[in-house]
């Protein structure tokens, strides 16, 4: 069962101290090139034992100080999270990001990737890559912020339209409405482009719904969060807050949460 945390509508919540004090981990594997997500293998030709919860002798999370600001550093030399020891419903999230200069295999050649993971439910370690729990993803990623992914059965409900010579859909709010238990990409490139400069992040989440702005603007509109159990379609409407570690190194500071009561008047005509 999940024990979900409410504090008063309207008192911004300060999740990021020197201890990461609200804030647990998860450390699958240092995934290798050609692994394909796959659970690496030992000498003998075994599954390797993923390193699991609250054993971050790598120090892949850290927290380090900036003019007097604590910023919390992730490497990315191992694939995981770290993740709120509560769960969370109806609320806005707010932090900002900032790319370190490392990546790692298997994503050398790529651009750097993590991301915010939010109504996070179960055991971490059910999706592709052996290392988150199941939930919704707000891509945190060079050129690809705000974007969406599911994460293990998960599906969203998403106004898209196909973009011209390709197979992929972007948000597009005039846009048919489509079910999506894949990729969506967010409706502009709002990052921050100047080298060592932090992006502003804000995920809105209330009920089934939710928004991802990047720099105050809103890059995706999604509606009727919910996961596949077996055959049964529950719904996904709650959970923990995820941060990935996935090749890359990026810091996070300012993470802030406040409670709500509705969906800001402003974003409604987004689910019409």
């Amino acid at each position: 069962m999940l024990c979900t945390s409410f504090q008063p509508a309207g008192k911004w919540v300060n999740l990021l101290d020197k201890d990461l004090s609200r804030w647990s981990t998860y450390l699958s594997f240092k995934h290798t090139d050609g692994d394909g997500g796959k659970i690496p293998k030992d000498a003998a030709g075994n599954d390797v034992k993923a390193i699991g919860y609250d054993k971050d002798t790598a120090q892949v999370f850290s927290v380090v100080m900036e003019n007097g600001e604590p910023m919390l550093r992730i490497s990315g030399e191992i694939y995981g999270c770290v993740f709120t020891k509560q769960a969370y419903a109806n609320y806005r999230l707010r932090l900002k990001v900032r790319w370190g200069k490392n990546k790692f295999v298997p994503r050398l050649n790529e651009y750097k990737d993590s991301g915010v993971l939010y109504n996070s439910q179960g055991p971490s370690g059910v999706d592709y890559w052996h290392s988150w729990m199941l939930g919704q993803e707000f891509q945190v990623g060079e050129g690809t912020m705000g974007d969406y992914w599911p994460i293990a059965s998960s599906r969203m409900d998403i106004r898209s339209t196909k973009r011209r010579d390709t197979t992929t859909y972007i948000f597009d709010p005039k846009g048919e409405k489509r079910e999506y238990g894949g990729y969506c990409q967010a409706i502009a490139d709002y990052e921050t482009k100047a080298d060592g400069a932090w992006t502003n992040l804000e995920l809105i989440v209330f009920g089934d719904k939710a928004l991802h702005l990047v720099n105050g603007k809103v890059a995706m509109a999604l509606a009727n969060s919910r996961y596949k159990d077996g055959d049964a379609i529950k719904p996904l409407t709650q959970g923990k807050i995820q941060l990935q570690s996935e090749s890359a190194e990026v810091y996070y500071k300012d993470i802030q949460l406040q409670q709500i009561t509705e969906m800001p008047k402003e974003y409604a005509g987004y689910f019409r």
